[in-house]
């Protein structure tokens, strides 16, 4: 896939997350907030030519993104991501705490959005 199509992918999944979440699936609404926030460390890594094809990726980026950006807050909103991944699994999240994970997820891609460049 191409930097755009991930960010699309992106963008797309955490929209379902939303409505996945008002339908009451919470695992489902999990793990589209995971996705959102992978595919679009993965147009980041596609970008600039990093592996992102395994989950320790997904780990490198963000810790590289945030050693780049002295932002804090893209290791946290991500583990927020990571969390909802688990519920995905675990299914024991409740409705309150995956909505506010998805508001950390939807906070991350407003970070990374600007890391992009424009090609």
């Amino acid at each position: 896939m191409t930097t755009q199509q991930y960010q699309q992918a992106s963008e797309h999944f955490l929209t379902q997350a939303r409505r996945e979440l008002a339908a009451g699936d919470l695992p489902q609404a999990s793990e589209k907030g995971w996705g959102a926030a992978t595919q679009m460390l993965k147009a980041i890594a596609e970008q600039r030519g990093w592996e992102h094809n395994r989950h320790r990726h997904y780990h490198r980026t963000a810790n590289r993104l945030r050693a780049e950006t002295g932002d804090g807050d893209i290791r946290r909103f991500f583990n927020s991501a990571g969390a909802l991944h688990e519920n995905f699994y675990e299914n024991d999240m409740e409705a309150a705490l995956v909505a506010e994970s998805l508001d950390d997820v939807e906070a991350l891609l407003d970070k990374l959005r600007p890391l992009l460049t424009q090609t």
